[in-house]
């Protein structure tokens, strides 16, 4: 049973021993902290179950902390504040993780042997450690936690990791509360973290609005470039938070924000308190729609990739090309084929120069690579194949130029130095300069700063 869910900013200047001074700027921030942990302390739950930013986050995995007694301190921010001997729920913590690979999200246990083997962190980070000096203040000293890092997964898979926590304690009868840890844009101020950026502020107002309205349907589905403009860090906490409240009505109450030194901190609680139709389901009706849309829009190029791939993972066996593709032959050219699943990359292998004698042969090959044999990603399993968005760039022919000849959102990039190679695609998210696109470049090719190098450019004819 959820007896609670919270949404709590972590910065440590919000802890007396740490802010000092600072904290006359943050005196809203405290009260509403203060007031979030009485609440939350009030309705008695068993185990406190933590989302977290700053803990191990991975691109493809949940991670969760698996030592019996957890521990963390705060001398990173100058402090003598060191808490150990902390009860961990594993017994919830392995209901969590059975339901989540059940489902096909990726579970990472984080104990101090597998920390110490990949260089990981098994204590207490600070998006914990701040929220729950106030709950200790509020007299939730002994009781046991989970310690759960978000990941870059899907928002989909993230809101339903939440309902399955929520399934979890319910299965073995506990009653929890979910806090999730985080901050909204750092980007509120020039003068902040990161620069000012206009949708900083558009965020955080539609995050209290959207959470004041209980529309967590529009929180989901915020834009992609609104998120990352605002340079958030709580947005994947919060979507996992409303997971755990799916077929929940909620009460839910603001108590603070403030954005002193450029960073949004927002303290909200939200009590649950009746039934309502599950958004889990709705959402994934939306997608299987949008999946079918995308579907019925490919072009021929991408047809003909998710055909041989389907038949190559399915079958094993590569199909014919078929009559109506066959203009595919009529010319060479070096192809990429990239592939996503829910929005994020899944895979992409490509050929700078045609290596076989035709477009329909190279995206054949590009395909199967892309799906098996990029080293970023495990191998596409048939599960998969309903899931995944296509789409194949055909190169045109390189051309030496020179860095000011560059446009990254028009060219793709070639750089080279004797034999070391690498190529960037244009119009990539996230890639708007030319200092960007060529830094990756020269990464990909092992290429150090400072170093001579050649470089190309490339226009693109990109099929989706």
């Amino acid at each position: 049973m959820l007896t609670y869910a919270a949404l709590s900013p972590h910065p440590p200047l919000i802890i007396p021993d740490i802010g000092g001074e600072r904290l006359k700027g943050v005196t809203d921030t405290v009260r509403g902290m203060k007031q979030m942990a009485a609440e939350l302390a009030a309705t008695e739950p068993d185990t406190i179950v933590f989302l977290t930013p700053h803990g191990n986050v991975f691109g493809d995995a949940i991670s969760i902390l698996s030592q019996p007694l957890l521990e963390g301190s705060f001398t990173n921010f100058g402090s003598n504040i060191k808490w150990t001997g902390i009860a961990n729920d594993l017994t919830l913590v392995r209901k969590i993780t059975n339901k989540a690979i059940e489902s096909g999200i990726n579970i990472l246990w984080v104990d101090r042997e597998n920390a110490a083997k990949h260089r990981l962190n098994p204590h207490l980070d600070h998006g914990i450690m701040v929220p729950y000096y106030y709950l200790r203040e509020a007299g939730l000293d002994n009781i046991p936690i989970v310690a759960i890092s978000i990941g870059f997964l899907p928002r989909l898979e993230l809101y339903a990791l939440g309902t399955m926590i929520k399934d979890a304690a319910k299965k073995l009868g506990k009653r929890i509360a979910v806090v999730a840890s985080g901050d909204m844009s750092h980007r509120l101020k020039s003068e902040g973290p990161y620069d000012y950026h206009p949708d900083g502020p558009v965020y955080d107002q539609q995050i209290r609005r959207l959470l004041q309205e209980n529309d967590f349907e529009k929180i989901i589905n915020l834009p992609e470039e609104l998120t990352e403009n605002a340079g958030e860090c709580g947005y994947r906490s919060i979507i996992i938070m409303l997971g755990c409240l799916d077929k929940l009505q909620v009460k839910t109450e603001i108590f603070s924000y403030e954005g002193t030194f450029g960073v949004g901190y927002l303290t909200v609680g939200l009590t649950p308190f009746g039934e309502r139709d599950s958004l889990l389901d709705k959402l994934k009706t939306s997608r299987r729609q949008q999946l079918g849309e995308t579907r019925q829009g490919e072009s021929l190029p991408v047809k003909w990739a998710r055909l041989t791939l389907e038949n190559y993972i399915t079958q094993g066996t590569l199909p014919e090309l078929p009559s109506e593709y066959e203009q595919l032959r009529d010319s060479s050219a070096g192809v990429f084929v990239s592939l996503k699943k829910h929005g994020q990359l899944r895979g992409c292998i490509g050929t700078i120069e045609a290596v076989y004698n035709d477009i329909a042969a190279e995206i054949q090959a590009n395909a199967i690579s892309a799906a098996t044999r990029d080293p970023r990603f495990s191998a596409v399993q048939a599960d998969e194949l309903d899931q995944l968005v296509y789409s194949v760039d055909i190169l045109g022919k390189a051309e030496p130029c020179s860095r000011e000849d560059l446009d990254p959102s028009q060219y793709g990039v070639i750089v080279s130095r004797g034999s070391r190679r690498g190529l960037l695609l244009p119009a990539l998210e996230g890639v708007n300069t030319v200092d960007e696109q060529l830094n990756i470049a020269l990464q990909k090719a092992g290429i150090r700063p400072g170093e001579d190098y050649n470089i190309q450019r490339f226009k693109v004819t990109r099929y989706s």
